[in-house]
């Protein structure tokens, strides 16, 4: 009778559910190369570093732990908030473009004075540093030729430059081809309205973008264990590092949803994100224009020899 008690409330018991994914956690795939393997783990370690912020695949964020002009410290309880994205700007070589705005030369002095600390902080509040912050990952990572920029367009501008043959990335239609680790995704923002590979393509080719603003991301890993989800890592994101969830279908091609129509958004503040409005909440409706596409080292073909 005992054994058959045991047995009846084993049934009746709700089913654990299954451990979450943790995409940095996981093993790089076979196949991945070198290159994209240390670009996966300097974005993963930041991101741990930053309590791993993430947005789901319905667009809402989670988790905020500490801010970019926090004096917070971050998870490895030495490093302080903003003095990790004072670094991002300088260990990159992406501030001195910046060294005629206020507060970006206090950025170079030594944390501990009061005045220039505050002009930092404030620096950091002011510029967006997310390109920073993909530039600082190609420095960790040790990927040759790559544009360090504050700009994310130049370095969208050199890898269409470059074509098919283009190093260390090349820029392809994120609608087209499969995101991978190591890959940039960048999305085209504050445009009135979505132009999509096609139209960046068109004004990459007129010799226009060169002002335009966009914001990129790093794949650090696509569809494990069969999710049909792709995991990017970017800085500047809720002024934090965050991970980012999308959708993939099941050839791992991304599924990427309607962007917001900015021009309306901005016409009318029912049309905002509120809690009346969830639809309008989806921090993963954007202009997704560019994917670009890690070459690893050694990868190209060799060139044809030329005739005698």
């Amino acid at each position: 009778m005992i054994h058959r008690f045991l047995f009846c409330c084993a049934l009746s018991l709700p089913a654990f559910p299954a451990a979450a994914v943790e995409a940095c956690d996981v093993p790089p795939r076979y196949g991945v190369g070198e290159t994209a393997k240390a670009i996966v783990r300097a974005a993963c370690d930041e991101h741990r570093l930053w309590y791993r912020p993430f947005i789901d695949r319905d667009g809402r964020i989670a988790s905020l732990a500490v801010t970019e002009a926090e004096s917070g410290s971050l998870a490895d309880d030495g490093l302080v908030a903003w003095q990790r994205v004072a670094g991002y700007w300088r260990q990159s070589g992406t501030l001195s473009p910046m060294a005629a705005l206020p507060g970006a030369q206090s950025c170079l002095a030594t944390p501990g004075e009061r005045t220039t600390d505050n002009d930092c902080r404030a620096f950091l509040i002011d510029n967006p540093w997310s390109a920073a912050f993909v530039s600082w990952i190609m420095v960790r990572a040790g990927v040759q030729g790559f544009v360090r920029s504050p700009r994310h367009i130049d370095y969208i501008r050199a890898a269409y430059r470059g074509g098919a043959a283009g190093t260390p990335y090349r820029l392809v239609d994120p609608a087209l081809d499969k995101p991978a680790p190591g890959d940039l995704l960048c999305f085209l923002r504050d445009r009135s309205t979505a132009l999509s590979h096609d139209g960046l393509v068109k004004a990459l080719g007129a010799g226009g973008a060169d002002r335009w603003k966009s914001h990129c991301e790093v794949v650090v890993a696509a569809n494990v264990g069969g999710d049909r989800t792709l995991y990017l890592v970017g800085g500047n994101v809720a002024n934090a590092v965050v991970m980012r969830k999308l959708a993939l279908d099941r050839t791992g091609r991304l599924v990427a949803p309607a962007p917001v129509d900015a021009g309306r958004a901005a016409s009318s503040v029912e049309n905002a994100c509120s809690p009346g409005r969830e639809e309008e909440c989806d921090f993963n409706r954007q202009d997704w224009a560019a994917l670009l596409k890690l070459v690893e080292p050694g990868t190209l073909p060799a060139p044809t020899p030329a005739e005698p």
